[in-house]
């Protein structure tokens, strides 16, 4: 099924040598192959370049996107199969998304489509420097249409190397695998592997004599806006001498961006995605300036997307990177848009507020929950499990909230069990450990 055939119809990977311009080049070539897609093949795009009055014929290079209109995850949500461009019969795998803010949104892939999943993931693979001498360890779902763990999976096919489908959960399980099978690369959500460490040392096992050398970090930030670990990073490498490599992608854009072993950043891919970062006019920021991420998919067929505002914010780096590679990077998602909280005057993100509790070993897990009064404005409640009653350390969490912050959320104590089914409320696939109700 992924036998590398993809590769053969594109001009570039992530090989170091290609130039700004010849990026540039490429990319205008095939936007222009992809709006006249859109215009043949998909009913969402061919309705909004008629109400717009849009000549695709018009749009020749990347700057001419600021011509066009944006797409957001209302209009999928809202127009879900309007989006795809070829028969139903032709779709080979379902993926949705976790509906972290709203009912999930399917995105349909066609083999094509697989095909370009899997060589996304080897590029990741590739730039993280894990090889086909490498074995992976999965440690991640590969049920319930989630994008990621196919993703991932196809791409270790495509790199040849060795693949464990260790599947999440079940702390004694995934040790007695690395213990029997020795492998060298983990993929992995962040807490998981927190939660992992801490159970090891429980056990009395020593991590730092297995075979594991280099984690790749899905679904959570290991580094802050600067590019340095956060507490969650550091709690890691403080006690697992591994390499940590962030990631972040999401099930729309079908597509990573990966960190190198520079750690400056996640890297583009020009030949699979245009990016874009953009200011509440929905025009292009400069380097350095965060924004929205809007993307606009390359080589997809099923269900490609023009101008998509993901809703999560970052900036983009646009000096080459140490490895050698001249293509953009963007830094560690700062929040989402719709999740900005504005609480007693202060404006944040949750991921603010992740780092700080990240930070407290005496907690075991916890839940932000946001609501909104009669005026309007924004609560915040701060849900937690300790791991220990003589650990219950509210004066150590209201300095650290106060001095970070400047604001001192509601705190309270729930046991561990009420913490997770608050976190997998609705039957939902993704720990989730920020709650908005407004």
């Amino acid at each position: 099924m992924c036998d590398g055939s993809y590769r053969k119809d594109l001009i570039m990977n992530t090989a170091k040598e290609k130039s700004r311009e010849e990026i540039m080049v490429f990319q205008d070539v095939e936007l222009q192959k992809l709006l006249h897609y859109l215009n043949n093949n998909s009913p969402y795009y061919k309705n909004q370049f008629a109400i717009n009055k849009i000549a695709v014929d018009k749009i020749k290079t990347v700057a001419d996107l600021t011509l066009l209109p944006v797409t957001t995850k209302d209009d999928l949500h809202a127009h879900n199969w309007d989006f795809l461009c070829i028969p139903k019969k032709e779709i080979v795998e379902f993926c949705s998304t976790s509906g972290t803010l709203g009912n999930p949104v399917t995105i349909g892939l066609s083999e094509k489509d697989l095909q370009r999943l899997a060589f996304n993931e080897y590029n990741s693979f590739v730039t993280a420097g894990i090889t086909s001498l490498d074995t992976i360890h999965l440690m991640l779902s590969l049920d319930r249409q989630f994008m990621a763990g196919i993703a991932y999976f196809l791409g270790a096919r495509m790199l040849g190397a060795g693949i464990i489908r260790g599947g999440p959960g079940n702390f004694a399980m995934q040790l007695e695998t690395i213990s029997r099978l020795q492998p060298t690369v983990l993929v992995a959500v962040p807490s998981f592997i927190m939660s992992l460490v801490t159970y090891a040392k429980d056990k009395n096992i020593d991590l730092n004599s297995t075979s594991v050398r280099k984690i790749i970090c899905i679904g959570e930030n290991i580094r802050d806006e600067h590019l340095k670990l956060n507490a969650l990073g550091e709690r890691i490498a403080n006690n697992w001498n591994v390499t940590l490599f962030s990631t972040y992608a999401s099930t729309e854009q079908q597509t990573a961006f990966t960190e190198c072993q520079c750690g400056n950043g996640g890297h583009h891919q020009p030949e699979l995605l245009i990016l874009e970062i953009l200011d509440e006019a929905n025009m292009p920021l400069p380097a350095g300036e965060f924004g929205e991420l809007t993307i606009t998919t390359l080589g997809v067929e099923g269900m490609p997307l023009l101008r998509y505002k993901t809703g999560d914010v970052c900036a983009y780096i646009n000096e080459p990177c140490k490895c050698g590679r001249t293509t953009m990077r963007i830094t560690p998602i700062i929040g989402r848009k719709k999740q900005l909280i504005k609480f007693k005057g202060t404006t944040l993100y949750p991921q603010s507020l992740f780092n700080i509790l990240n930070t407290i070993e005496s907690i075991e897990d916890y839940v932000i929950e946001v609501t909104q009064n009669d005026l309007g404005l924004d609560n915040l409640t701060i849900h937690i499990a300790f791991k220990l009653e003589n650990e219950r350390d509210f004066s150590q969490i209201g300095q650290l909230l106060q001095s970070a912050l400047r604001v001192l959320p509601a705190i309270k104590i729930l046991s561990l069990a009420d913490i997770h089914k608050m976190q997998l409320g609705d039957g939902k696939r993704k720990v989730n450990r920020f709650i908005d109700f407004r």
